[in-house]
This record gives C-alpha cells, sequence and structure tokens, in this order.
C-alpha cells in the first residue's frame, strides 16, 4: 500500500468517526454487478476518509482497490481505515483528472468501476485551518491539496474586478457578484485579505440585508465559487470523467455523486451522451460504431431517503448517477481492451 506515513491530522479522530459516507446502499447497489466481477480493479476518484472504499473492499474479498485524492491529510486517514486490507489497496497521490497516467502507471488498462464523490470533504471542511468553512475565522486557504497551488487568498487579491465577478457569477451562482467584486477590490487596496473573517464581514455589508434574510448566509456563494476556483474542480472533473469512461471494461460501472448543479451537469451530459445513438437522423439502420456505449443505470439522479436527510445534513443537495459501459468506446478501434 502507498500512503503518507505523516501525521496529518489535527484533532486526533480517526477516519470512521470523522466521516458517515453519503447515499452508501445506493451507491454500492449501483456498482454490485462490476464489483463481483473475476478480477476486479476499483478506481474510486476522490478517496475522501475512504469511507466508501471500505464499503466496496468489504462488499467482495477479491476486489483490488485504487484510491485516488489530491488531498495529503485524507489519504493519511484513508490508509489507516484501509490498512486491514493489505495488499488489496493501492493509495495515490494525484488529482483526478490524472488517473489515467496513474493507471498507466499501475500497468492497469481498464477497470471494472469506479467511483466519484465530488465536491470539499467532510475533513476539508472540519479541519478550521484550511479556510474552508464561512463559520470560522481561518486563513484564506482552501487548497484540497495544501502543498500546491494558488490560495484562495491570491484570488481575492490578484484577480482583476472583472474575473472575480466571473468566478463569483460562474461558480457561486452570486445574484450580486459585481457588487461584492468591487468592494474586494476597493478594500484589498487598504488591506490585502488573509483571513476569512474579515471576507465574510465584507459580504454581510455588501449584500441587500433583504436577500440576506431569504437566501441563506451571506458567505455560502462566495465562498463556493472561491473553493472551486482555486482547486479548479469543475474543469478537472470535465476532463477526468471521459478519461475513466474510456478505461470502463465491458460491464464495468460507474457511479458518481455531485453536491452542486455544475458538477451533476457535466456527468448528466457526458452519460447521456454515450448512453445515445449517434445514427445521422436520414440514416435507415443503426450501425455499430453509431450504437450506444452506456447504459444508464439511475433514471435522472437519485437522492438521499429521508432516513439520510435526517441523519446526515450534509447529504441534503447531493444527486447520484450510474452508468454501465455495454460496447466498445466509439472511437476505439478494435476489440475492446
Amino acid at each position: 500500500m502507498e500512503h503518507d506515513d505523516r501525521d496529518l491530522t489535527t484533532d486526533g479522530r480517526d477516519a470512521a468517526s470523522r466521516h458517515v459516507p453519503v447515499m452508501l446502499d445506493e451507491v454500492l447497489d449501483l456498482l454490485a454487478p462490476a464489483l463481483s466481477t473475476e478480477g476486479a480493479v476499483h478506481v474510486d476518484g476522490t478517496l475522501g476518509m475512504g469511507g466508501h472504499a471500505e464499503a466496496v473492499l468489504e462488499a467482495d474479498p477479491q476486489v483490488r482497490l485504487v484510491g485516488i485524492d489530491r488531498d495529503p491529510q485524507a489519504l493519511a486517514l484513508a490508509g489507516e481505515r484501509l490498512a486491514r486490507f493489505g495488499e488489496r489497496v493501492t493509495l495515490v497521490h494525484a488529482v483526478n483528472d490524472e488517473i489515467g497516467e496513474v493507471l498507466d502507471d499501475l500497468e492497469l488498462d481498464i477497470v471494472t468501476s469506479a467511483f466519484f464523490d465530488l465536491g470539499v470533504s467532510s475533513l476539508q471542511l472540519d479541519e478550521t485551518e484550511r479556510g474552508f468553512a464561512y463559520a470560522h475565522d481561518a486563513p484564506l486557504d482552501m487548497r484540497m491539496d495544501p502543498t500546491a497551488g494558488v490560495t484562495a487568498a491570491e484570488v481575492l487579491n490578484t484577480y482583476d474586478a472583472r474575473d472575480l465577478t466571473r468566478v463569483l457569477s460562474e461558480y457561486g451562482e452570486e445574484r450580486f457578484a459585481r457588487k461584492i467584486a468591487g468592494a474586494i477590490v476597493r478594500e484589498r487596496e487598504v488591506t490585502p485579505f488573509d483571513r476569512s473573517g474579515r471576507l465574510v464581514e465584507l459580504l454581510r455589508a455588501t449584500i441587500p440585508m433583504a436577500s440576506q434574510r431569504g437566501g441563506g448566509h451571506p458567505a455560502k456563494r462566495t465562498f463556493q465559487a472561491l473553493r472551486i476556483e482555486v482547486n479548479e474542480e469543475l474543469a478537472g472533473w470535465a476532463r477526468a470523467l471521459p478519461i475513466v469512461l474510456d478505461r470502463l471494461a465491458i460491464g464495468g460501472r460507474i457511479a458518481v455523486l455531485s453536491f452542486h448543479s455544475l458538477e451533476d451537469r457535466i456527468t448528466k451530459r457526458a452519460l447521456a451522451a454515450g448512453a445515445a445513438s449517434t445514427t445521422p437522423p436520414d440514416l435507415p439502420v443503426e450501425l455499430p460504431e453509431h450504437a450506444p456505449e452506456l447504459r444508464l443505470l439511475t433514471r435522472g439522479a437519485l437522492t438521499p431517503s429521508a432516513h439520510e436527510l435526517d441523519t446526515n445534513s450534509r447529504s441534503a443537495s447531493v444527486r447520484l448517477r450510474g452508468a454501465e459501459r455495454i460496447r466498445p468506446p466509439r472511437h476505439q478501434e478494435g476489440p475492446h481492451r
């Protein structure tokens, strides 16, 4: 097993006590036929604290897991949680759009199942000093991999008003993006931003009170937008999904949990495109190369049960989609790998 052995935790709790896997039964149901395949290889492209991965490994004693995460702290916690599975587990520090390189390095041409739990993790929200949560004053970092990339403070202090407006509008769906961007640019001329508390104060002062009363916490959309920008979440997912779909074996399955409508839109479009025929409208017969290559496993997106919503408030916005590969990728020549 490959993982970072440094003690990167801050509160002493293990992964199992810190993380409740979202829609676990539904995910396992979608993946079950692929997990029972002889020689099954399962890729968890957003390992987090390993809750879904642990359940997959328990579901079938033959499954091999490749767990990928960009967060060294998450890998350390997951490594402890999954250590009992020994050589069945390989953990890799990487971004999920590097999945092709990861599988190549492991000499794995195809996988039988894949799972992605997109967005910010419970670990990242709970670690106050990483700056993901607007409820606590903390350094404006927000990097899922704290060893690489720009911080939220750098975005706030260096982007011009137009780019800040774009980020807040596109990724936060913030109605007052332009007004907030202007306030940020004015305030940083006085003192650069370095902590989340000051940003929250600015947002409270900038967003009209009527909108604050009916629209939830005034910092929610801005913090979401900054996190997505810092970690290139949407662009990375748009790159990763076609790669993993291409590496699915025939009969292989993928399950994706999305917590944001923009993530879910990327997933929905890619799976729907794979499940649609590309036969030209004037062609009377569907040729094999135009036939669907995926079969959708969910009608629309699955949502949490009432019980889960009651017991795990962080599941409120989640959507689950799945698909099965039924034919080789259309662009591939010859038999499927």
